[in-house]
């Protein structure tokens, strides 16, 4: 069961995220067109990570509950309806026009929080020394959506018109949930005993107070962070440095280029590289080292003025910043009780969300006082980060296979 299940996990997130690359570079120019004011396109840009932030450990929770599979064939139903609504929406004008398309991302945020889900699922079906690995094909997962969606929306929309993306879209998201429901099996069956149900805030309190479970869930945060404030900038910062003009289509794709060399390096560490490390070294380890990295990649970036350079950083970073996720969630499960991992997992998702929200209204405003800030500022926190990981992980001990196998008996 375990190796067609993880298949069909491994797909479900990646044609989650193809499903949501195909939409997010056009919603600009969407809103743009439709007449939105710069405040509606905030909206419709964040609305994502919003209801992401909401419902991911909602979800999570749920999952706890009832079990995996029928979360995930909602939410992946749910996925498919959004963008039926976006496609509708697209075809629309006038200012109703905006609020169907907002509507849109906040139906695909909601739905699109079940990645909490689909970790818990591998968590599940993983032995605990191996989760860091099998986390890691959900971030490889996560990266090729998102390299391959940009490309197959543009081509959308030139052979099917404005229309077209939100089709695609929603065909990929059908395809998927149909592939779920006819392949896939529960992987946890609730057996009646459940974690104690608390509001959401007493949760996360009792959750970031516990020392190791809370400090992974800050360190997701600030890797996060760090990731979208240079997500959010990069392609700024390249226009400045090298004279490039974001508005020129030849100019544009240079820009393009870059985020997908960092995308597939991100994608060989999380797929490839990251289960051989977790085994060598341990995820605190990796951990510190993926801090490590992002700050060495993050400081000399706004100082690259010539293509070599700028990659061989762009290479560091984009190995520092993917090289923390799979470890950080692998140690989490093993930390987690069974039926507790929907749900802590999920409020490890909505603190990424939230740091997705925060991290480009904070880049986008230093930077307009200078392009070194935020970059210099983010490498700070992330060095500070690894070397309190070091200090507060290092020496964890984390349940084996055995101990497993007996707390289920």
């Amino acid at each position: 069961m375990k190796k067609p299940s993880i298949l069909v996990i491994f797909l479900t997130v990646f044609i989650d995220l193809i499903g949501f690359g195909i939409v997010l570079p056009l919603l600009p120019l969407y809103g743009k067109h439709m007449g939105a004011n710069g405040l509606m396109i905030g909206l419709l840009m964040a609305s994502f990570s919003a209801m992401q932030f909401i419902f991911a450990p909602w979800w999570g929770r749920l999952s706890d509950r009832v079990g995996r599979r029928p979360v995930l064939l909602v939410s992946l139903l749910g996925s498919a309806v959004s963008y039926m609504i976006f496609a509708f929406a697209s075809g629309m004008s006038g200012d109703h026009a905006l609020w169907v398309l907002l509507f849109s991302r906040i139906t695909a945020g909601i739905c699109g929080a079940n990645i909490s889900v689909a970790q818990a699922y591998i968590a599940d079906i993983t032995p605990p020394e191996k989760r860091s690995q099998r986390m890691g094909l959900i971030g490889m997962a996560f990266g090729l959506g998102f390299i391959f969606g940009p490309s197959i929306g543009s081509f959308s929309l030139s052979q099917f018109g404005v229309t077209g993306p939100g089709w695609v879209a929603a065909a990929f998201c059908f395809t998927n949930f149909l592939l779920a429901l006819v392949i896939l099996p529960e992987s946890w069956k609730p057996d009646g005993v459940h974690a104690p149900q608390r509001p959401r805030m007493a949760q996360w309190a009792a959750l970031l107070t516990n020392s190791k479970v809370g400090m992974l869930v800050w360190l997701f945060f600030l890797a996060t962070f760090a990731f979208s404030c240079f997500e959010t900038t990069l392609g700024l910062l390249i226009a400045e440095n090298f004279h490039l003009d974001p508005d020129q289509p030849k100019d544009a794709k240079v820009i393009g280029y870059l985020f997908t060399f960092c995308g597939v390096i991100g994608a060989l560490v999380q797929g490839g590289a990251v289960g051989r490390l977790v085994k060598k070294f341990g995820e605190p380890a990796l951990i510190t080292v993926s801090m490590v990295l992002t700050a060495i990649g993050l400081a000399p970036l706004p100082f690259m003025f010539g293509w070599p350079g700028l990659l061989v950083v762009l290479a560091v970073l984009s190995i520092g910043t993917q090289m923390a996720r799979p470890p950080i969630f692998g140690m989490l499960s093993q930390l987690t009780p069974a039926n507790e991992q929907g749900a802590i997992l999920g409020v490890a998702q909505s603190f990424g969300s939230l740091a997705r929200i925060v991290g480009p209204i904070f880049a986008a405003g230093l930077f307009h006082f200078s392009p070194k800030i935020p970059y210099l500022v983010c490498a700070g926190i992330a060095l500070v980060a690894g070397l309190i990981a070091w200090q507060k992980l290092h020496g964890t001990i984390l349940p084996s296979t055995e101990d497993t196998v007996s707390a289920k008996v």
